[in-house]
């Protein structure tokens, strides 16, 4: 039998401010830990537990259903777990020395006060307005709640718009553009940054994107600073700071969001980066009674300990779920979050876990990073897709701190592996003892998130050296070291990096002769293995060489933004 926090025998009186993910969860757990507990869920919307990811699927038609994004209806919520379900309820005032809060209904304009003995906040974020003029315009979207889908989508049945600017490329800008195009409509991608997902990826991975929605036709403005949205004739311009413009039917502000954290500061909450609540690890506040939640929270990164934002589904769950423990009176804590997250850009899956390259050393890790683009299973087996995996581990103690995969099936499943190993503490060369499931259709033997392993322990121990994209233009031109490219004569004369000379791998033990003894050797091939084995032939002659990390292909993706071959012998060679 479960006992109220409010005290053995008393009813305890629980208000929840904000419906959709970490809310609903809390609500649905309290009610399974505590029977007689008083539920009151207050949600600003019409809806109190949502789909929100899935909204961008719903305008694109992928999704054709607009009921398959309600999760729970309030009349559903009410049956099941014998909540009061308020929609279309502001709560707009905190006293927390009454324990009160002061509500709104929309619909009638009705304002009244509810007493407490717990409090919860679940406000999540707000879709924030670029601070350009016209960001108000009546062409001028953003997309958070079912509303704004239900919008924009009515917008495109009754215009039949045939274009579409999106100011922004994080996750929900990309969804976008990808389900606007598939709509039908010409999308341009402005970005400030000078790519994609600057958050999400470093540089190297994003290139993948860029390359993917190039090829689909989806025009990048990378590096480009809006300076306003005028309105026309049946139109929006969307000018840029330095010059130039864009011009379309309909523009969406997709810059990212900011913590609705207005009502917790009036109430004397403290608030920490950009304004998100600042939480202990029972999700309770710095208020007594009261806990917070999901997007509107600040937590502790669990890699680089430090205190962030990171506004997703999974973690807000989580809390929803911990929060109703501690309300009930258990013991439950919040270890953090490592920002895992997953996204479909057109026939391409880029996912993440951890700390990036560049999140690393901002937090002032002195890490390494490996790159390697195995197959999504065993080569022989019909339908094998390369993905481009990078990982970056602390130079010295091994430790894991990041995972970057883009490729097709399979990268999904590998990033949630990394994701667990990071958890669990482990070394970026441990990952080489993992026995993970195999059979042809669905893995090789040595699995990508072991082969991963395998080359931090080859770093680690001295066996290899190796050399990265972005030093590459770096290396000497005038003879002082050897520029060598392992691949055969085909796909050498397909392209190469600038300087590297030609010796196939399977000719290199009859052709050592050809290269000077005393100088460095810098090998490249297509994906990192030939070169592998080409650096320990030349180390075991004596020569010091250095290995090229992703290959070519790797390269050229990077350096030129082509769209890399996804169907590849396991040597890296297309086929």
């Amino acid at each position: 039998m479960s006992m109220s926090a409010a005290g053995e025998g008393d009813q305890m009186k629980v208000i929840i401010v904000g419906g959709v993910a970490g809310g609903a969860t809390a609500a649905a757990r309290i009610r399974r830990l505590d029977e007689t507990a008083e539920i009151i869920v207050f949600e600003r919307s019409g809806f109190v537990s949502y789909a929100n990811c899935g909204l961008p699927y719903y305008i694109g038609g992928v999704i054709d259903d607009r009921r398959a994004l309600t999760l729970q209806t309030p009349e559903g919520f009410k049956r099941r777990y014998a909540a009061d379900i308020r929609v279309r309820s502001e709560v707009t005032a905190i006293d927390a020395a009454q324990k009160t809060v002061t509500v709104r209904d929309t619909e009638s304009g009705r304002e009244y006060t509810e007493k407490y003995d717990k409090l919860l906040l679940s406000p999540g974020a707000v879709p924030t307005r670029p601070g350009i003029p016209g960001a108000d315009g009546k062409r001028v979207f953003t997309l958070r709640t079912v509303e704004d889908t239900l919008g924009i989508r009515a917008f495109i049945d009754s215009d039949r718009p045939r274009s579409a600017v999106i100011l922004g490329g994080g996750y929900i800008g990309l969804e976008m553009a990808e389900n606007l195009s598939r709509a039908g409509m010409t999308v341009t991608v402005v970005q400030r940054p000078g790519q994609l997902l600057n958050n999400a990826l470093d540089f190297d991975m994003a290139s993948f994107v860029h390359a993917e929605l190039r090829s689909k036709g989806v025009k990048l403005l990378l590096g480009a600073e809006a300076e306003a949205a005028e309105e026309t004739d049946g139109g929006v311009v969307l000018r840029l700071k330095g010059g130039g413009s864009v011009s379309a039917d309909m523009l969406l502000a997709a810059v990212g969001v900011t913590p609705d954290t207005a009502l917790a500061r009036s109430a004397g909450i403290e608030t920490g980066i950009k304004g998100g609540i600042v939480v202990n690890d029972r999700m309770e506040t710095t208020v007594k009674d009261i806990y917070a939640v999901g997007d509107a929270v600040c937590v502790r990164h669990a890699v680089s300990g430090r205190e962030a934002l990171i506004p997703l589904a999974g973690p807000a769950n989580k809390q929803g779920r911990i929060a109703a423990d501690n309300i009930c009176g258990r013991d439950s804590r919040y270890l953090g979050s490592m920002g895992s997250s997953v996204i479909k850009i057109f026939d391409i899956t880029a996912a993440v876990t951890g700390l990036t390259e560049k999140a690393a050393e901002r937090a002032g890790f002195d890490c390494e990073r490996i790159v390697l683009s195995p197959p999504s299973h065993a080569e022989y087996y019909p339908g094998a897709r390369s993905m481009t995996v990078k990982m970056v581990f602390e130079k010295g103690s091994m430790r894991l701190l990041g995972a970057q995969i883009v490729g097709g099936e399979g990268a999904d499943k590998r990033i949630d592996v990394l994701a667990t190993a990071i958890r669990a503490g482990m070394r970026a060369d441990e990952l080489k003892d993992l026995e993970l499931a195999y059979a042809p259709p669905y893995s090789s033997a040595k699995d990508p998130v072991n082969m991963a392993g395998f080359m931090a322990e080859n770093i680690a121990s001295g066996l290899v050296k190796q050399f990265h994209w972005d030093e590459t233009e770096a290396l000497p031109k005038d003879g002082s070291v050897t520029l060598l490219d392992v691949r055969t004569p085909g796909e050498y004369s397909k392209g190469h990096a600038e300087g590297f000379v030609n010796i196939p791998v399977d000719e290199l033990r009859e052709r050592l002769g050809e290269i000077d003894r005393t100088k460095p050797v810098y090998v490249m091939c297509q994906s990192g293995i030939r070169s592998y084995i080409s650096c320990r032939i030349l180390a075991a002659e004596g020569f010091d060489c250095s290995n090229f990390s992703g290959g070519y292909r790797f390269y050229k993706c990077v350096t030129e933004e082509k769209v890399a071959s996804q169907s590849l012998y396991p040597c890296g060679m297309e086929k």
